[in-house]
């Protein structure tokens, strides 16, 4: 049958490993997708400008793409473990160009919600959990260092990003700007995704590091659990609401940003400057914590990620000067980065491999509600209060739930070890 998987007998080693294609793939689909979607800040302005919405409003499309994303992001994992990434990524990479480029025709808040929050949505599930579960397949060791250095395709795509569109929205308005990143996103998203493989199994190869695991004793692949057995362990859950805290403080930060430092007489260029910012340190917060987390285990990354997060944030609450937030920005990015490296180690770490894809696509639906809760009340609270300051509180807050969290999660204890 077509859909049908060959596994070949296991061949030695090749010279040229080829999980390193896949992880370049899968690096090149976060530098197109991440930072056109976190931009939405970016055309916050402009779309109040013309059509009066309030910021709640405006904001509610976010993060009902945030949801859809979420929620598919379960199916497209399930998807992922049987057919693999390749065919699941290229149909998300249309509907998401496809949805970018719609978005050039809206005239009433419910477009901005069908195509931004429903359309951009489905196609943004094939983003995060199809190439965070085949780089885990891939690697057994280095896996933290080739999820960082994938997700570093994240804070790349928000560090060249936010300067560029806010240019095209200047030059073009922010009608053309969509059909212009649409059109990008499309192409090279659907191109990428061509070379994705889900597992080394389909080549007849072992993941990278797999034949030290017998040599040290490590848990084999018999004792990983199934989807209905992980959500019963009280890990499940806490790793959710880990997730949970990250969405909400990163992407109400992301989304209300750039509007917070307009309002503090800043420049637009300017204030795309800071996500920009943002996203070059959360590429060093990748790579970083990715090798921390190797040495050390992703439980402690998660631990002193949310302290870094925190700690911007109280920062950012008395900022008024643009290079004050620019230190908010360097901070914050850089803990954002490390937490988003570890989170499909820390799952693998927990479970297992076998189900991989179906329990972190449930898993991170806990970022996506975060996600969508975040920025939605962040522009409620700025709609009642004219000020962001109860906002960046709530964000605060959150971040203190992460730390006690982390503190908390322990392995399971089947599979036992350090996560």
């Amino acid at each position: 049958m077509a859909n049908k998987e060959v596994h070949q007998p296991h061949k030695a080693e090749p010279r040229f490993f080829y999980g390193y294609v896949v992880v370049i793939a899968a690096f090149v689909i976060l530098v197109v997708t991440f930072g056109p979607h976190s931009a939405f800040g970016l055309f916050f302005n402009p779309l109040l400008a013309e059509f009066g919405w309030t910021r709640a409003m405006t904001s509610g499309a976010f993060s009902l793409s945030m949801f859809v994303y979420g929620v598919l992001g379960i199916v497209v994992g399930g998807l992922n473990d049987r057919f693999g990434p390749r065919l699941v990524v290229t149909v998300c990479g249309l509907l998401v160009g496809l949805g970018y480029v719609l978005m050039s025709q809206v005239s009433a808040l419910w477009h901005l919600y069908l195509l931004f929050g429903v359309v951009v949505g489905i196609g943004m599930s094939g983003v995060w959990v199809p190439q965070m579960s085949s780089v885990a397949r891939w690697f057994v060791k280095r896996r933290s260092l080739m999820t960082g250095i994938v997700i570093a395709g994240a804070g790349m795509s928000q560090l060249i990003t936010p300067p560029i569109v806010s240019r095209l929205i200047a030059a073009y308005d922010w009608r053309l700007s969509y059909v212009i990143m649409g059109a990008v996103v499309m192409v090279i998203m659907v191109a990428a995704a061509q070379f994705l493989k889900r597992d080394p199994a389909q080549m007849g190869l072992l993941p990278y590091g797999a034949d030290e695991v017998k040599q040290q004793g490590l848990p084999s692949a018999t004792n990983d659990f199934t989807f209905k057995e992980s959500v019963k362990t009280a890990q499940f859950w806490l790793a959710f609401m880990l997730l949970f805290c990250s969405g909400f403080a990163s992407m109400a930060v992301m989304v209300h940003i750039v509007p917070h430092a307009i309002e503090l007489e800043i420049s637009a260029i300017s204030a795309a400057n800071i996500l920009a910012v943002m996203g070059g340190v959360l590429i060093l917060g990748n790579y970083v914590m990715g090798g921390v987390a190797d040495r050390i285990g992703n439980r402690l990354v998660f631990l002193i990620c949310f302290v870094l997060m925190v700690a911007a944030l109280f920062l950012l609450m008395p900022a008024r000067d643009l290079w004050m937030l620019y230190i908010f920005a360097v901070i914050f990015g850089f803990a954002f980065g490390g937490i988003g490296t570890v989170e499909s180690p820390l799952v693998a770490g927990l479970f297992g491999l076998s189900s991989h894809g179906l329990i972190y696509g449930v898993i991170h639906v806990g970022f996506t509600v975060g996600a969508s809760v975040g920025p939605f009340l962040a522009g409620y609270i700025f709609d009642e209060t004219l000020s962001y300051q109860g906002a960046f509180w709530s964000c605060a807050g959150v971040g203190v739930l992460g730390i006690i969290l982390s503190l908390i999660l322990q392995p399971t204890k089947r599979l036992g070890g350090r996560i």
